[in-house]
Protein backbone atom coordinates (compact mmCIF):
# COMPACT_ATOMS: atom_id res chain seq x y z
CA UNK A 1 0.00 0.00 0.00
CA UNK A 2 1.30 3.48 -0.82
CA UNK A 3 2.58 5.25 2.24
CA UNK A 4 0.44 8.22 3.25
CA UNK A 5 1.77 11.74 3.55
CA UNK A 6 0.97 11.73 7.28
CA UNK A 7 2.91 8.54 7.98
CA UNK A 8 5.88 9.68 5.88
CA UNK A 9 5.90 13.01 7.68
CA UNK A 10 6.00 11.14 10.97
CA UNK A 11 9.20 9.42 9.81
CA UNK A 12 10.99 12.64 8.90
CA UNK A 13 13.43 13.23 11.74
CA UNK A 14 14.72 16.73 12.52
CA UNK A 15 18.47 16.36 13.15
CA UNK A 16 19.64 19.13 15.46
CA UNK A 17 23.26 20.01 16.06
CA UNK A 18 25.08 19.08 19.23
CA UNK A 19 25.04 22.72 20.23
CA UNK A 20 21.25 22.53 20.47
CA UNK A 21 21.60 19.70 22.97
CA UNK A 22 20.13 16.89 20.87
CA UNK A 23 21.86 13.63 19.91
CA UNK A 24 23.99 13.70 16.77
CA UNK A 25 22.72 10.42 15.33
CA UNK A 26 19.37 9.77 13.61
CA UNK A 27 16.66 7.65 15.17
CA UNK A 28 16.42 4.19 13.68
CA UNK A 29 12.89 4.69 12.34
CA UNK A 30 13.75 7.73 10.25
CA UNK A 31 13.57 7.47 6.47
CA UNK A 32 14.84 11.03 6.11
CA UNK A 33 17.18 13.31 8.01
CA UNK A 34 16.50 17.05 8.32
CA UNK A 35 19.70 18.90 9.19
CA UNK A 36 19.16 22.20 11.02
CA UNK A 37 21.81 24.77 11.81
CA UNK A 38 21.99 26.20 15.34
CA UNK A 39 19.21 28.71 15.96
CA UNK A 40 17.16 27.56 12.95
CA UNK A 41 13.44 26.96 13.47
CA UNK A 42 10.78 25.38 11.27
CA UNK A 43 7.29 26.69 10.52
CA UNK A 44 4.43 24.35 11.31
CA UNK A 45 3.92 23.29 7.69
CA UNK A 46 7.57 22.51 6.92
CA UNK A 47 7.62 18.73 7.43
CA UNK A 48 4.26 18.29 5.70
CA UNK A 49 5.55 20.23 2.67
CA UNK A 50 8.77 18.20 2.60
CA UNK A 51 6.90 14.90 2.85
CA UNK A 52 4.52 15.96 0.08
CA UNK A 53 7.47 16.80 -2.20
CA UNK A 54 9.11 13.43 -1.47
CA UNK A 55 5.92 11.56 -2.34
CA UNK A 56 5.54 13.56 -5.57
CA UNK A 57 9.13 12.76 -6.63
CA UNK A 58 10.02 9.20 -5.58
CA UNK A 59 13.55 9.39 -7.00
CA UNK A 60 14.58 12.38 -4.89
CA UNK A 61 17.42 11.91 -2.39
CA UNK A 62 18.19 15.46 -1.24
CA UNK A 63 15.99 18.54 -0.83
CA UNK A 64 16.46 22.17 0.17
CA UNK A 65 14.10 25.11 0.44
CA UNK A 66 13.96 28.88 0.67
CA UNK A 67 14.58 30.56 4.01
CA UNK A 68 14.40 33.83 5.90
CA UNK A 69 15.52 35.26 9.24
CA UNK A 70 13.52 35.66 12.44
CA UNK A 71 14.44 37.59 15.55
CA UNK A 72 13.60 36.98 19.21
CA UNK A 73 10.39 38.99 18.84
CA UNK A 74 9.23 36.80 15.97
CA UNK A 75 9.81 39.44 13.31
CA UNK A 76 10.70 37.91 9.94
CA UNK A 77 13.06 39.54 7.45
CA UNK A 78 15.74 38.98 4.83
CA UNK A 79 14.11 36.27 2.69
CA UNK A 80 16.47 34.21 0.55
CA UNK A 81 14.73 32.73 -2.49
CA UNK A 82 17.09 30.19 -3.99
CA UNK A 83 17.34 28.78 -7.53
CA UNK A 84 16.76 25.17 -8.45
CA UNK A 85 19.82 22.93 -8.19
CA UNK A 86 22.78 25.12 -9.02
CA UNK A 87 26.05 23.21 -8.53
CA UNK A 88 28.42 26.15 -8.89
CA UNK A 89 26.39 28.32 -6.52
CA UNK A 90 26.43 25.39 -4.05
CA UNK A 91 30.24 25.51 -4.08
CA UNK A 92 29.99 29.22 -3.28
CA UNK A 93 27.31 28.98 -0.57
CA UNK A 94 25.66 25.95 0.99
CA UNK A 95 22.17 25.72 -0.51
CA UNK A 96 21.28 23.14 2.15
CA UNK A 97 21.64 25.76 4.91
CA UNK A 98 20.15 26.50 7.32
CA UNK A 99 18.06 23.40 6.57
CA UNK A 100 18.78 20.42 4.35
CA UNK A 101 16.85 17.19 3.84
CA UNK A 102 18.76 13.96 3.15
CA UNK A 103 17.53 10.43 2.51
CA UNK A 104 18.55 8.20 5.42
CA UNK A 105 20.29 5.64 3.21
CA UNK A 106 22.30 8.42 1.56
CA UNK A 107 23.17 9.89 4.96
CA UNK A 108 24.52 6.49 6.04
CA UNK A 109 26.39 5.86 2.76
CA UNK A 110 28.08 9.25 3.06
CA UNK A 111 29.27 8.40 6.57
CA UNK A 112 26.89 10.64 8.50
CA UNK A 113 28.13 13.61 10.47
CA UNK A 114 31.83 14.19 10.98
CA UNK A 115 32.63 15.92 14.26
CA UNK A 116 36.08 16.76 12.86
CA UNK A 117 34.40 19.19 10.40
CA UNK A 118 33.70 21.53 13.32
CA UNK A 119 31.54 24.50 12.41
CA UNK A 120 31.25 23.21 8.83
CA UNK A 121 29.48 19.93 9.68
CA UNK A 122 26.44 20.86 7.59
CA UNK A 123 28.48 21.85 4.54
CA UNK A 124 30.76 18.84 4.90
CA UNK A 125 27.77 16.49 5.07
CA UNK A 126 26.07 18.13 2.08
CA UNK A 127 29.23 17.91 -0.03
CA UNK A 128 29.72 14.21 0.71
CA UNK A 129 26.07 13.51 -0.11
CA UNK A 130 26.08 15.56 -3.34
CA UNK A 131 29.09 13.52 -4.50
CA UNK A 132 26.87 10.43 -4.44
CA UNK A 133 23.75 11.61 -6.28
CA UNK A 134 22.72 12.80 -9.74
CA UNK A 135 21.52 16.33 -10.32
CA UNK A 136 17.97 15.10 -10.96
CA UNK A 137 17.89 13.54 -7.47
CA UNK A 138 18.18 16.96 -5.80
CA UNK A 139 14.99 19.00 -5.39
CA UNK A 140 14.43 22.62 -4.50
CA UNK A 141 11.16 23.59 -2.81
CA UNK A 142 10.47 27.28 -3.59
CA UNK A 143 8.81 27.96 -0.24
CA UNK A 144 10.20 29.35 3.00
CA UNK A 145 10.50 26.28 5.20
CA UNK A 146 13.09 27.48 7.71
CA UNK A 147 13.92 30.58 9.73
CA UNK A 148 17.51 31.42 10.58
CA UNK A 149 18.05 32.94 14.00
CA UNK A 150 19.07 36.30 12.53
CA UNK A 151 20.17 37.74 9.21
CA UNK A 152 23.89 37.40 9.85
CA UNK A 153 23.54 33.63 10.27
CA UNK A 154 23.29 33.20 6.51
CA UNK A 155 25.35 36.16 5.37
CA UNK A 156 28.43 35.80 7.55
CA UNK A 157 31.76 35.30 5.86
CA UNK A 158 32.87 31.71 5.39
CA UNK A 159 35.37 30.44 7.91
CA UNK A 160 38.41 28.20 7.91
CA UNK A 161 36.28 25.11 8.53
CA UNK A 162 34.22 25.82 5.41
CA UNK A 163 37.37 26.22 3.34
CA UNK A 164 38.75 22.93 4.64
CA UNK A 165 35.45 21.14 3.94
CA UNK A 166 35.43 22.36 0.34
CA UNK A 167 39.07 21.47 -0.20
CA UNK A 168 38.43 17.95 1.11
CA UNK A 169 35.64 17.74 -1.47
CA UNK A 170 38.11 18.74 -4.20
CA UNK A 171 40.52 16.04 -3.01
CA UNK A 172 37.82 13.36 -3.02
CA UNK A 173 36.61 14.30 -6.51
CA UNK A 174 40.05 14.80 -8.04
CA UNK A 175 39.43 18.49 -8.76
CA UNK A 176 42.55 20.64 -9.14
CA UNK A 177 41.34 23.61 -7.14
CA UNK A 178 41.69 25.49 -3.87
CA UNK A 179 39.09 27.34 -1.81
CA UNK A 180 39.07 30.79 -0.28
CA UNK A 181 36.73 32.42 2.24
CA UNK A 182 34.98 35.61 1.07
CA UNK A 183 32.59 38.02 2.80
CA UNK A 184 29.66 36.37 0.98
CA UNK A 185 30.69 32.72 1.03
CA UNK A 186 33.38 30.69 -0.70
CA UNK A 187 35.45 31.15 -3.82
CA UNK A 188 36.95 28.31 -5.84
CA UNK A 189 40.27 28.84 -7.63
CA UNK A 190 40.54 26.26 -10.42
CA UNK A 191 44.07 25.46 -11.54
CA UNK A 192 45.04 25.99 -15.17
CA UNK A 193 47.11 23.41 -17.05
CA UNK A 194 50.87 23.95 -17.01
CA UNK A 195 50.49 25.16 -20.60
CA UNK A 196 47.41 27.45 -20.53
CA UNK A 197 45.20 26.86 -23.59
CA UNK A 198 45.40 29.27 -26.50
CA UNK A 199 42.45 31.69 -26.57
CA UNK A 200 41.00 33.51 -29.57
CA UNK A 201 39.21 36.77 -28.70
CA UNK A 202 36.68 37.78 -31.38
CA UNK A 203 35.67 41.46 -31.52
CA UNK A 204 33.25 42.62 -34.27
CA UNK A 205 33.13 46.34 -35.09
CA UNK A 206 32.10 48.87 -37.69
CA UNK A 207 34.24 52.01 -37.45
CA UNK A 208 34.38 53.02 -33.77
CA UNK A 209 38.11 53.66 -33.69
CA UNK A 210 37.95 55.19 -30.20
CA UNK A 211 36.04 52.25 -28.74
CA UNK A 212 38.20 49.65 -30.44
CA UNK A 213 41.41 51.37 -29.32
CA UNK A 214 40.13 51.47 -25.74
CA UNK A 215 39.06 47.83 -25.91
CA UNK A 216 42.21 46.40 -27.47
CA UNK A 217 44.66 48.53 -25.50
CA UNK A 218 42.98 47.52 -22.26
CA UNK A 219 43.23 43.85 -23.24
CA UNK A 220 46.91 44.13 -24.17
CA UNK A 221 47.93 46.31 -21.23
CA UNK A 222 45.76 44.84 -18.44
CA UNK A 223 45.36 41.13 -19.23
CA UNK A 224 47.71 38.87 -17.28
CA UNK A 225 46.78 35.71 -19.25
CA UNK A 226 49.74 34.90 -21.49
CA UNK A 227 48.37 32.94 -24.43
CA UNK A 228 45.81 34.59 -26.70
CA UNK A 229 45.15 36.20 -30.07
CA UNK A 230 42.74 38.97 -31.06
CA UNK A 231 40.53 38.65 -34.14
CA UNK A 232 39.04 42.04 -34.99
CA UNK A 233 36.12 41.63 -37.41
CA UNK A 234 35.77 44.80 -39.50
CA UNK A 235 32.17 44.86 -40.71
CA UNK A 236 32.30 47.39 -43.55
CA UNK A 237 34.10 50.26 -41.84
CA UNK A 238 34.43 53.41 -43.95
CA UNK A 239 35.83 55.96 -41.50
CA UNK A 240 39.39 56.89 -42.55
CA UNK A 241 40.61 57.10 -38.95
CA UNK A 242 39.22 53.65 -38.18
CA UNK A 243 40.62 52.13 -41.36
CA UNK A 244 44.07 53.51 -40.64
CA UNK A 245 43.98 52.24 -37.06
CA UNK A 246 42.78 48.78 -38.12
CA UNK A 247 45.58 48.54 -40.69
CA UNK A 248 48.08 49.35 -37.97
CA UNK A 249 46.56 46.70 -35.71
CA UNK A 250 46.73 44.08 -38.45
CA UNK A 251 50.48 44.61 -38.65
CA UNK A 252 50.94 43.80 -34.96
CA UNK A 253 51.77 40.26 -33.82
CA UNK A 254 48.87 38.46 -32.19
CA UNK A 255 46.20 40.65 -33.82
CA UNK A 256 44.40 39.81 -37.06
CA UNK A 257 41.85 42.07 -38.78
CA UNK A 258 39.20 40.17 -40.75
CA UNK A 259 37.31 42.27 -43.30
CA UNK A 260 33.67 41.18 -43.62
CA UNK A 261 31.47 43.51 -45.65
CA UNK A 262 28.18 41.60 -45.47
CA UNK A 263 25.11 43.38 -43.99
CA UNK A 264 25.33 43.48 -40.22
CA UNK A 265 24.54 40.09 -38.70
CA UNK A 266 26.20 39.69 -35.32
CA UNK A 267 25.79 35.93 -35.32
CA UNK A 268 27.26 35.47 -38.80
CA UNK A 269 30.22 37.75 -38.08
CA UNK A 270 31.14 35.79 -34.97
CA UNK A 271 30.58 32.39 -36.56
CA UNK A 272 32.85 33.21 -39.49
CA UNK A 273 35.59 34.50 -37.18
CA UNK A 274 35.37 31.50 -34.84
CA UNK A 275 35.81 29.23 -37.86
CA UNK A 276 39.20 30.92 -38.43
CA UNK A 277 40.17 31.00 -34.76
CA UNK A 278 43.24 29.02 -33.73
CA UNK A 279 42.32 28.86 -30.06
CA UNK A 280 41.08 25.89 -28.08
CA UNK A 281 39.01 28.52 -26.27
CA UNK A 282 37.11 31.34 -27.96
CA UNK A 283 36.01 34.57 -26.33
CA UNK A 284 33.28 36.76 -27.78
CA UNK A 285 33.70 40.43 -26.88
CA UNK A 286 31.87 43.60 -27.81
CA UNK A 287 34.02 46.45 -29.06
CA UNK A 288 32.76 48.58 -26.14
CA UNK A 289 34.32 46.34 -23.48
CA UNK A 290 37.18 47.68 -21.36
CA UNK A 291 39.35 45.37 -19.24
CA UNK A 292 39.86 46.52 -15.65
CA UNK A 293 40.86 43.27 -13.87
CA UNK A 294 44.12 41.55 -14.91
CA UNK A 295 42.91 38.03 -14.06
CA UNK A 296 39.61 38.25 -15.96
CA UNK A 297 40.65 35.85 -18.72
CA UNK A 298 42.39 33.41 -16.42
CA UNK A 299 39.27 33.22 -14.26
CA UNK A 300 36.95 32.64 -17.22
CA UNK A 301 39.19 30.10 -18.95
CA UNK A 302 39.73 28.12 -15.75
CA UNK A 303 35.96 27.77 -15.43
CA UNK A 304 35.40 26.99 -19.10
CA UNK A 305 37.81 24.05 -18.82
CA UNK A 306 35.82 22.35 -16.05
CA UNK A 307 33.89 19.18 -16.98
CA UNK A 308 30.30 19.92 -17.94
CA UNK A 309 30.74 23.69 -18.26
CA UNK A 310 29.42 25.42 -21.37
CA UNK A 311 29.60 29.21 -21.64
CA UNK A 312 31.23 31.42 -19.01
CA UNK A 313 30.14 35.01 -18.48
CA UNK A 314 31.77 37.96 -16.73
CA UNK A 315 30.64 40.68 -14.37
CA UNK A 316 30.14 43.74 -16.56
CA UNK A 317 29.97 47.20 -15.05
CA UNK A 318 28.81 50.56 -16.30
CA UNK A 319 31.46 53.30 -16.17
CA UNK A 320 29.86 54.54 -12.92
CA UNK A 321 30.79 51.13 -11.40
CA UNK A 322 27.25 49.83 -11.11
CA UNK A 323 26.37 46.40 -12.46
CA UNK A 324 25.31 46.14 -16.10
CA UNK A 325 25.41 42.34 -16.33
CA UNK A 326 25.31 39.82 -13.51
CA UNK A 327 23.96 36.88 -15.49
CA UNK A 328 20.81 36.60 -17.63
CA UNK A 329 17.45 35.96 -15.95
CA UNK A 330 14.88 34.51 -18.33
CA UNK A 331 11.37 35.95 -18.36
CA UNK A 332 12.23 39.41 -17.07
CA UNK A 333 10.38 41.97 -19.16
CA UNK A 334 8.77 39.14 -21.11
CA UNK A 335 12.02 37.73 -22.49
CA UNK A 336 15.26 38.18 -20.52
CA UNK A 337 17.07 40.69 -18.35
CA UNK A 338 20.39 41.20 -16.58
CA UNK A 339 20.57 40.12 -12.95
CA UNK A 340 21.17 42.82 -10.32
CA UNK A 341 21.35 45.57 -12.92
CA UNK A 342 22.34 48.99 -11.52
CA UNK A 343 23.44 47.62 -8.14
CA UNK A 344 26.79 49.01 -6.93
CA UNK A 345 29.61 46.72 -7.99
CA UNK A 346 30.35 45.75 -4.38
CA UNK A 347 26.72 45.06 -3.37
CA UNK A 348 25.89 41.55 -2.21
CA UNK A 349 22.66 41.23 -4.16
CA UNK A 350 19.84 38.85 -3.31
CA UNK A 351 21.25 35.97 -1.28
CA UNK A 352 24.75 37.25 -2.00
CA UNK A 353 24.38 36.24 -5.64
CA UNK A 354 25.92 39.42 -7.08
CA UNK A 355 29.25 38.33 -5.55
CA UNK A 356 29.21 34.53 -6.01
CA UNK A 357 30.17 32.18 -8.85
CA UNK A 358 27.01 30.39 -9.98
CA UNK A 359 25.04 28.92 -12.83
CA UNK A 360 22.67 31.00 -14.93
CA UNK A 361 20.64 29.71 -17.82
CA UNK A 362 22.42 32.26 -20.02
CA UNK A 363 25.14 34.91 -20.01
CA UNK A 364 25.76 37.76 -22.42
CA UNK A 365 28.06 37.49 -25.43
CA UNK A 366 29.30 41.00 -24.70
CA UNK A 367 31.96 38.99 -22.86
CA UNK A 368 31.59 35.23 -23.16
CA UNK A 369 34.20 32.44 -23.11
CA UNK A 370 33.57 28.89 -24.33
CA UNK A 371 35.51 25.94 -25.64
CA UNK A 372 35.64 26.12 -29.45
CA UNK A 373 34.60 22.46 -29.68
CA UNK A 374 31.37 23.23 -27.79
CA UNK A 375 30.71 26.31 -29.91
CA UNK A 376 30.88 24.11 -32.98
CA UNK A 377 29.01 21.22 -31.35
CA UNK A 378 25.83 23.28 -30.93
CA UNK A 379 26.22 25.14 -34.22
CA UNK A 380 27.44 28.52 -32.96
CA UNK A 381 25.15 31.54 -32.93
CA UNK A 382 21.93 31.29 -34.93
CA UNK A 383 22.65 33.55 -37.89
CA UNK A 384 19.49 32.52 -39.78
CA UNK A 385 16.93 33.49 -37.13
CA UNK A 386 18.77 35.64 -34.59
CA UNK A 387 21.10 37.93 -36.48
CA UNK A 388 21.08 40.74 -33.91
CA UNK A 389 19.15 40.11 -30.69
CA UNK A 390 18.96 37.17 -28.27
CA UNK A 391 21.53 35.09 -30.16
CA UNK A 392 23.66 34.76 -27.03
CA UNK A 393 20.70 33.68 -24.90
CA UNK A 394 19.67 31.12 -27.50
CA UNK A 395 23.27 29.87 -27.78
CA UNK A 396 23.50 29.38 -24.02
CA UNK A 397 20.14 27.60 -23.90
CA UNK A 398 21.27 25.23 -26.65
CA UNK A 399 24.42 24.50 -24.63
CA UNK A 400 22.17 23.81 -21.65
CA UNK A 401 19.94 21.59 -23.77
CA UNK A 402 23.04 19.64 -24.81
CA UNK A 403 23.81 18.93 -21.15
CA UNK A 404 26.25 21.71 -20.26
CA UNK A 405 25.88 24.25 -17.47
CA UNK A 406 26.58 27.93 -18.04
CA UNK A 407 28.59 29.77 -15.39
CA UNK A 408 28.77 33.42 -14.36
CA UNK A 409 31.67 34.72 -12.30
CA UNK A 410 31.94 38.03 -10.43
CA UNK A 411 35.74 37.66 -10.39
CA UNK A 412 36.13 38.69 -14.03
CA UNK A 413 35.24 42.38 -13.97
CA UNK A 414 35.13 44.51 -17.10
CA UNK A 415 33.54 47.82 -18.05
CA UNK A 416 30.80 47.77 -20.67
CA UNK A 417 30.08 50.99 -22.51
CA UNK A 418 26.80 49.42 -23.62
CA UNK A 419 25.56 49.80 -27.22
CA UNK A 420 27.89 52.74 -27.82
CA UNK A 421 28.64 51.78 -31.41
CA UNK A 422 25.31 50.49 -32.72
CA UNK A 423 22.79 52.53 -30.74
CA UNK A 424 19.37 51.41 -29.58
CA UNK A 425 16.72 49.53 -31.54
CA UNK A 426 14.39 52.45 -32.26
CA UNK A 427 13.95 52.53 -36.03
CA UNK A 428 10.85 50.86 -37.45
CA UNK A 429 12.96 48.28 -39.29
CA UNK A 430 14.82 47.46 -36.09
CA UNK A 431 11.58 47.18 -34.13
CA UNK A 432 10.16 44.78 -36.70
CA UNK A 433 13.31 42.68 -36.64
CA UNK A 434 13.30 42.61 -32.85
CA UNK A 435 9.66 41.51 -32.83
CA UNK A 436 10.48 38.64 -35.21
CA UNK A 437 13.44 37.54 -33.12
CA UNK A 438 11.37 37.76 -29.93
CA UNK A 439 8.64 35.62 -31.47
CA UNK A 440 11.24 33.06 -32.55
CA UNK A 441 12.65 32.88 -29.04
CA UNK A 442 9.21 32.43 -27.53
CA UNK A 443 8.49 29.64 -29.98
CA UNK A 444 11.73 27.83 -29.18
CA UNK A 445 12.14 28.46 -25.46
CA UNK A 446 8.73 29.40 -24.04
CA UNK A 447 8.87 26.97 -21.11
CA UNK A 448 12.29 28.12 -19.91
CA UNK A 449 11.41 31.78 -20.40
CA UNK A 450 8.36 31.26 -18.17
CA UNK A 451 10.20 29.22 -15.52
CA UNK A 452 13.94 29.93 -15.32
CA UNK A 453 15.48 27.25 -13.04
CA UNK A 454 18.30 29.65 -12.13
CA UNK A 455 15.77 32.14 -10.72
CA UNK A 456 12.84 31.65 -8.32
CA UNK A 457 9.06 31.91 -8.80
CA UNK A 458 8.82 34.10 -5.70
CA UNK A 459 10.87 36.80 -7.46
CA UNK A 460 9.53 39.36 -9.90
CA UNK A 461 9.71 39.32 -13.69
CA UNK A 462 8.90 43.03 -13.88
CA UNK A 463 12.34 44.31 -12.89
CA UNK A 464 15.93 43.08 -12.73
CA UNK A 465 16.47 43.70 -9.01
CA UNK A 466 15.29 40.36 -7.53
CA UNK A 467 12.32 42.09 -5.89
CA UNK A 468 9.48 39.91 -4.60
CA UNK A 469 6.76 38.75 -6.98
CA UNK A 470 3.15 39.17 -5.94
CA UNK A 471 1.48 36.82 -6.20
CA UNK A 472 4.29 34.26 -6.38
CA UNK A 473 4.47 32.31 -9.63
CA UNK A 474 4.95 28.88 -8.02
CA UNK A 475 2.51 26.40 -9.60
CA UNK A 476 2.91 24.15 -6.55
CA UNK A 477 1.31 26.81 -4.36
CA UNK A 478 -1.46 27.67 -6.80
CA UNK A 479 -0.34 31.29 -6.70
CA UNK A 480 -0.65 31.47 -2.91
CA UNK A 481 2.08 33.24 -0.96
CA UNK A 482 5.10 30.94 -0.76
CA UNK A 483 6.01 32.33 2.65
CA UNK A 484 2.99 30.82 4.41
CA UNK A 485 1.13 27.47 4.47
Amino acid sequence: MQQTTRSLEAQVYAEWTLQAGFPAGPVDAADWIVWLEPGCTLPAHALFTIAKEILAHPGVRMLYADTDAIDAAGQRSDPCFKPDWNPDLFLSRNLFAPMGVIQRSLFDAAGGLDAAAGDAQGLDLALRCVERVRADQIRHIPRILSHAGHASTRHAAAGAADVQALERHFQRTGTAATAEATPQGLRTHHALPDAPPFVSLVIPTRNGAHLVRQCIESIVLETAYPNYEILLVDNGSDDPEALAYFAALDAQPGITVIRDDRPFNYSALNNAAVAQARGEIVGLLNNDIEVISPDWLREMVSLALQPGVGAVGAKLLYPDMTIQHGGVVLGVGGMAGHAHKHLPSTAAGHGGRAQLVQNFSAVTAACLVVRKSLYEEVGGLDEAQLGVAYNDVDFCLRLREAGYRNVWTPYAELLHHESASRGLDVAAESRDRLARESAFMQGRWAELIAHDPAYNPNLTLDTEDFDLAWPPRDPRSGGAPATHP
